[in-house]
């Protein structure tokens, strides 16, 4: 969009023609306050649009009534994408154009959701009781027991995540029965529903006691509420974080094992990570981002994808343990690259990790349905 307008008054007009095409407007910034803005854009607590205004370097000079103006070109004051920031950073340091690809290829960003602080954005809330749409009935298994109530997030409310296609309204529910859903591969036990924007809902009744102790250790079924606020972070995958704490490299996949060889700036990049998106701690839900290896049993993409190596070398019996070891490792990169953490979080157990996967191609196509859902549990 280019707007011409006189050189005073051109944020007014600017903020105004947003407002006009129903964008609501938090703020005005003129350029030499594009760092703040920028910065305000990123923390998630801004409830509508910033605007940049541009002022041509001799506008000062430039009477009222003058018929000569400022040109702004709202395109070129767009927000850069974080990849964008992080390639422009890389390169600001001297690292080869060409490993800075491969390594943002590895990069995510996950939205970290934990406790909302008194003047922090909500975006969901953990436990306490859901609201359903109307006529919906309580999640439950298979057999019909009701599931434990996670979290519920406002799409609209969340900060937005290059890579990651959330919807960008309604809300999702996340339920799962943790020790079932550990025992038992049906992934009946666990269940995301999508709630669309403007769908009727209503606080849900409860379908047991809330204090039935459902699960082995005494955990009630219905968990204490508490709000959410998010933030966004990065994200790298876990051969990365412990490359210097003795990571087994040996089982990783051909194509890790050569991303790490050809990576000799990998410590400088990871710098470069660190000081653009200062890592906040621990958070009790995450979306997105890369999957969390907690220990314990094994690891959802091996299981995948020793499942699906298995169901194709039925048709070559006799194949060599290790060519199969090389197609699991081929498999499990395959998977992690093209499947995303939809949820990862905290139970109310201290062993139960909840843990649930979906393919990217199904989460912007909105079919929650195929989530999976891998409960670790770790001693």
């Amino acid at each position: 969009m280019l707007i011409h307008a006189a050189a005073r008054g051109a944020g007014h007009l600017a903020a105004q023609i947003a407002r006009d095409l129903g964008a609501h407007v938090s703020g005005t910034f003129p350029l030499a306050e594009g760092a703040q803005a920028h910065a305000l854009a990123e923390s998630g607590h801004t409830t509508g649009k910033l605007v940049i205004t541009v002022r041509r370097p001799d506008a000062s000079a430039i009477g009222e009534g003058v018929g000569e103006s400022a040109l702004i070109d709202l395109r070129s004051c767009r927000t850069m994408d974080r990849y964008e920031q992080f390639h422009r950073a890389a390169i600001d340091k001297g690292i080869p154009s060409d490993e800075v690809d491969m390594f943002a290829g590895q990069l995510r960003f996950a939205i970290c959701a934990g406790g909302c602080g008194q003047d922090e954005k909500v975006v969901g809330q953990s436990g306490g009781v859901p609201r359903l749409p109307v006529g919906v009935e309580w999640p439950g298994s298979g057999g019909g027991t009701p599931l434990p109530f996670i979290a519920s997030l406002d799409c609209a409310a969340l900060p937005r995540v290059e890579g990651l296609p959330l919807p960008a309204d309604g809300s999702l529910l996340f339920f799962l029965h943790h020790e079932d859903d550990h025992m038992e591969d049906g992934h009946e036990f666990a269940r995301v529903l999508y709630v669309p924007a403007g769908t009727d809902t209503a606080v849900a009744a409860l379908p047991c006691d809330p204090d039935s102790e459902i699960y082995s250790d005494g955990i009630p079924f219905l968990i204490p509420e508490y709000r959410l606020s998010a933030q966004v972070e990065a994200a790298l995958p876990q051969w990365v974080e412990e490359r210097d704490d003795g990571w087994p490299f040996d089982v990783e996949s051909e194509t890790v094992q050569r991303l790490f060889a050809e990576l000799k700036h990998i410590d400088e990049l990871c710098d470069v990570v660190d000081d653009l998106w200062p890592a906040d701690g621990a958070s009790a839900f995450r979306i997105g981002g890369h999957y969390v290896d907690i220990g314990g049993d094994e690891n959802p993409w091996y299981r995948m994808a020793s499942a699906n190596v298995r169901n194709r070398s039925g048709a070559e019996p006799g194949l060599p343990m290790s060519e199969k070891d090389r197609l699991i490792g081929a498999e499990e990169y395959r998977l992690s690259q093209e499947w995303v953490p939809l949820a990862q979080f905290c139970t109310e157990s201290e062993f139960h990790y909840g843990c649930f996967l979906i393919s990217a191609d199904d989460l912007a196509a909105e079919r929650f349905d195929e989530m999976r859902s891998f409960t670790r549990f770790t001693e």
